[in-house]
């Protein structure tokens, strides 16, 4: 367990939620199935200063962590959308239903990932990896993945910069007190790939009042990739402060 003695890491003050960083990750079972959705969708889940690919291409994934130093052990699935942050191409994350309080708090607060609590079940046999999800009790989505053709690492698309909006609200009034653009895919090193493959998926979002991201039903399917892999996530980079 990584120490917690540095001053004014996060509350409690005297015995933090969470370790300070860096978090080791072990044997992290990825999938990813690319999509594209309709445009205009994708544009209403963008925020301030970011436009949609016009192709509406998007990223959903599920994954399961055996080990991390910092968690623990823990589910996750997520969507990420193509766009444009002026003349830098790069992909923003707008929604990550996970299952641990601890990494959601350290997620949210360290790097605006939004991360929100859910029921998340990743179930894998053979080449096989699905992964769904329920928010408040009802269904949200589901990612389904067969990948039994071997690849390399370099064949996998590019999701950087991976994009997340931090916002931390006024404690004295409406509006927020920080305000950044972040990039998160900035922190990860030392990565240990012990499986890649390719192959077929599937992507399916159903209405949830809670959490939905039905809009995004996609209207084509793109490439399928699974990964296996270990690494270590640090600090990330602020790309554009708002509030300055």
């Amino acid at each position: 367990m990584t120490s917690t003695t540095l001053p004014d890491w996060n509350i409690p003050h005297d015995h933090p939620y969470y370790p300070r960083l860096p978090a080791r990750y072990e044997h992290v079972k990825l999938q990813r199935v690319f999509f594209r959705a309709e445009p205009e969708a994708v544009a209403t889940f963008l925020p301030e200063g970011l436009v949609g690919a016009s192709d509406g291409s998007c990223v959903a994934g599920g994954l399961a962590v055996a080990q991390c130093d910092n968690y623990g052990a823990f589910e996750e699935t997520w969507v990420q959308m193509k766009c444009f942050f002026g003349d830098q191409e790069g992909w923003f994350c707008s929604r990550v239903p996970h299952n641990q309080p601890n990494a959601i708090a350290a997620g949210r607060e360290i790097y605006g990932t939004p991360k929100i609590f859910a029921e998340i079940a990743v179930n894998q046999s053979d080449s096989t990896m699905r992964t769904t999800c329920k928010v408040a009790g009802e269904m949200m989505m589901t990612v389904r993945s067969t990948t039994d053709e071997p690849c390399s690492a370099d064949e996998l698309p590019s999701v950087s910069p991976s994009w997340r909006l931090k916002i931390i609200p006024r404690a004295d009034g409406p509006g927020a007190a920080l305000k950044q653009l972040i990039n998160g895919s900035s922190p990860v090193s030392d990565v240990i790939v012990h499986d890649c493959r390719r192959g077929t998926g599937s992507v399916q979002f159903m209405p949830n009042k809670a959490c939905d991201l039905s809009r995004l039903s996609p209207r084509e399917i793109g490439k399928v990739y699974y990964t296996e892999t270990s690494f270590t996530e640090g600090y990330a980079r602020i790309v554009h402060d708002y509030l300055r």
